[in-house]
């Protein structure tokens, strides 16, 4: 595989010159570029056991291929050149319908899917490193598609973003259950569910010292949780991912908190992940005080939004979810004329980016579930 290791591969092939508008506006999430290039070492890492690197890399080409990113099939057909061609065809054809479940519809994805991998022979860390391949993936795809989009709008990228309008007082909706209340429409709701793994967890006591300290270092309740224990198969791939998701959803500056919730709440009522749409619709309800546009994203997410912001916000999301390498620059000019600056659009992007990697863990590895 060609050596990057010197190079931020996205940087690379977005064609981000270090002297561009677009290249100062990404590396003002630092955090987010270096944990995002940590990921993609890690998981073309070639002494990651299971999978060979010739099995990841055949299932990189796939993904890309089906959902039309040019720059990243090429880069990933290169580093092929070097691998020897499938050695089992019946493993490398469980991969590979995998692969191409997870990328058209995840939501598709069930209980059968895993036992199929199982059945092939994969064994859980193979399974884990899979789906978070295919799923970060998904998510390297969106960044890189919504890079070009932003480098696509020129010079219009240096103008000002128009004046924001003024916030209308919230008068909270009659029919809908008031803030704290939950929602339950079209199947999603805003209650607390659990999430049970369809691959075999790791049992704590049997659990390394480096997994015990990632679990602990990952969530307060990482060590409870099937999906920690699930994911910790891989903890190097976990620690990485952890770090990516940090760094999107709670730094400083940029969107605010409660609207990087709305757009991952959005993308989940996309993808169909019911799980993923009830703890972001929970948090961003905290975080703003209200609920109503949570409701008509469940309701019908193509025409949320209570104000011209957060329209413009929900439609971004939805495309970059549905078609990633279809977004304009005239959808990214949206959020500019509806008020939002180069860094709070980089937050968008980055927070529908993450979703489309978090949605297809939670589809595929389990299933949530209702109190």
């Amino acid at each position: 595989m060609t050596d990057l290791s010197h190079l931020d591969l996205i940087d690379t092939l977005a064609h981000l010159d270090p002297s561009s508008p677009v290249h100062a506006i990404r590396h003002q999430r630092n955090k987010v570029v270096d944990a995002t290039q940590g990921s993609y070492r890690q998981l073309f890492d070639p002494s990651l056991p299971g999978l060979t690197l010739g099995e990841r890399l055949r299932v990189a080409q796939t993904i890309c291929r089906l959902s039309g990113s040019q720059s990243l099939l090429q880069h990933y057909t290169r580093a092929l050149e070097q691998q020897p061609a499938p050695a089992n065809e019946a493993r490398e054809a469980a991969l590979q319908r995998f692969a191409t479940l997870l990328t058209h519809k995840p939501v598709e994805g069930d209980r059968s899917s895993i036992d199929a991998l199982l059945a092939a022979g994969l064994q859980p860390a193979e399974i884990i490193a899979l789906a978070q391949l295919i799923a970060f993936l998904s998510y390297q795809i969106r960044v890189v598609a919504g890079l070009q989009a932003l480098d696509a709008l020129g010079e219009d990228l240096l103008a000002a973003p128009a004046a924001a309008s003024p916030d209308e007082p919230f008068v909270h909706p009659h029919h809908l259950p008031k803030p704290g209340e939950v929602l339950r429409i079209n199947g999603f709701t805003s209650e607390t569910l659990g999430w049970k793994a369809w691959v075999p967890v790791v049992k704590l006591d049997e659990a390394t010292p480096e997994q015990l300290a990632i679990l602990e270092a990952s969530h307060p309740s990482a060590k409870t949780s099937d999906y920690y224990l699930a994911l910790i198969h891989q903890p190097q791939i976990l620690q990485e991912r952890s770090v990516v998701f940090n760094a999107i959803m709670y730094a400083p500056g940029g969107l605010s908190r409660a609207e990087r919730e709305l757009v991952s709440a959005v993308v989940s009522r996309i993808n169909g992940c019911v799980y993923c749409a009830s703890v972001h619709a929970q948090r961003f309800e905290q975080l703003a005080k209200r609920n109503d546009v949570i409701a008509q994203v469940f309701e019908n997410p193509h025409t949320a939004g209570t104000n011209a912001r957060e329209k413009a916000l929900v439609q971004f999301a939805i495309d970059l979810t549905e078609a990633p390498n279809q977004l304009s620059g005239q959808r990214l000019q949206a959020l500019r004329e509806a008020g939002l600056s180069h860094l709070e659009i980089l937050d968008a992007l980055h927070a529908a980016a993450i979703f489309a990697w978090a949605n297809r863990l939670m589809l595929n590895l389990g299933e949530a579930v209702h109190p």
